[in-house]
């Protein structure tokens, strides 16, 4: 072929591409790369101390790594059932008739995720109808609102108040509308680690039973709350109990988030919704991975210790920084801390968190792209991590 065929026919290639390119109608066109990835991006670029996106530096605990590989030894490889192995269903269900009072029937009100966001995903995909509308309080995890417009739906954003990161349930009394579907909770809350009292959820519940809504309540960090506090579940209430799904994560709880091992409750008629969702979108989830959590679970101070261990580690993340110019208050819960800078500098909180990032060598995540661009002059950081990163992270803090 000669030269001039050749570029002939490769600017047909490049045409032709640019055609079919165009062909794709994108169902998120506004959705590019998340924060998280941007931001893990730039630290690892920088070669900068990662504390952006949420997950432990710490090892897995040896006994759940054995009864891992035990499971696969045992060739527990093949498909599970759908709605996940029988004795983890069993478990889950002892766990939340302890913790919160609300029995769930292992075989028609439990299932078990690919990690809690699938489990939020086929939630919203069961419920939520072309031109429903869904509530959700800002700043809020970046999963909600895009699965919310896949399934048709409409976000309502409510800001909460600053710099408590409270609802003002008034408010969203009078946002509720005949097309109001569902409302979003999330607690303990990322990013701020604020958890919503009794209180809060009497009100909710009571706007719910009003309207007849459904609601969603991520609890992914119920495990870790701190200074005595109480994790109040949507399952603990009756009237919400009976119109809400339940999100959780045992990648949280254990410290194994890259197992992708969540799980969702719910009344028997929703379940029935949320399994034709679940079958087309996973069918199953990882079998070693179950029956590895099923024995781990044996032992409830495995997780119901899990406040104290995390406490331990804010508290000495917040010593440490005790003498910076950051200002915080504590968090009550989750493994995050919010930290606000604006007795630093003016910046904005995405400028402020790249420069941080690319000039002192430390990533954290800034909260206004969760806040309609509201920027309250934070950025959240997560101590997850080993104490010695804690302990690099607050020297560099401190230098600010």
């Amino acid at each position: 072929m000669c030269k001039g065929s050749f570029l002939r026919l490769f600017d047909r290639v490049i045409a032709l591409g640019f055609v079919f390119s165009n062909m794709i109608k994108s169902k998120l066109p506004q959705v590019s790369d998340s924060i998280f990835t941007t931001m893990s991006r730039l630290a690892q670029k920088y070669d900068a101390l990662n504390l952006s996106q949420g997950f432990p530096s710490f090892p897995v605990d040896p006994v759940l790594k054995s009864l891992h590989q035990e499971a696969i030894g045992q060739d527990q490889n093949q498909y599970a059932p759908m709605a996940g192995l029988p004795k983890l269903r069993i478990k889950l269900s002892q766990m939340t008739q302890e913790q919160h009072g609300a029995f769930y029937d292992p075989d028609t009100e439990i299932c078990l995720t690919a990690g809690a966001t699938q489990g939020i995903f086929s939630a919203i995909q069961a419920t939520v109808h072309q031109g429903d509308e869904v509530i959700l309080f800002t700043p809020a995890y970046d999963c909600y609102a895009p699965a919310v417009e896949l399934a048709g739906g409409k976000v309502i954003a409510i800001p909460m108040q600053v710099p408590e990161f409270t609802i003002d349930w008034e408010q969203v009394e009078r946002q509720v509308s005949d097309r109001t579907r569902m409302i979003i909770i999330n607690s303990p809350h990322n990013p701020s680690g604020n958890m919503l009292t009794q209180q809060d959820m009497l009100a909710l519940q009571e706007i719910v039973l009003r309207h007849q809504l459904y609601v969603l309540s991520d609890e992914v960090y119920e495990y870790i709350a701190f200074d005595g506090r109480t994790h109040y579940s949507a399952a603990a209430f009756e009237g919400l109990r009976e119109r809400s799904f339940v999100t959780g994560s045992f990648g949280k709880t254990f410290h194994v988030t890259g197992w992708k091992m969540g799980y969702c409750l719910a009344p028997k008629a929703m379940m029935q919704e949320f399994f034709k969702v679940h079958q087309y979108v996973v069918y199953c989830v990882n079998r070693p991975v179950q029956q590895a959590i099923a024995q781990y679970l044996k032992q409830p101070e495995r997780y119901t210790e899990l406040g104290k261990y995390y406490q331990r580690k804010r508290d000495l993340f917040l010593n440490l920084i005790n003498e910076s110019r950051f200002k915080y208050v504590p968090t009550h819960g989750s493994y995050f801390q919010l930290l606000d800078y604006s007795a630093i500098s003016e910046e904005g909180d995405v400028d402020f968190a790249k420069r941080l990032t690319r000039d002192h060598k430390i990533a954290g995540i800034p909260i206004s792209v969760f806040m309609d661009g509201n920027d309250p002059k934070m950025l959240r950081f997560c101590f997850a991590k080993e104490d010695e990163e804690l302990v690099q992270a607050a020297t560099i803090l401190n230098r600010l």
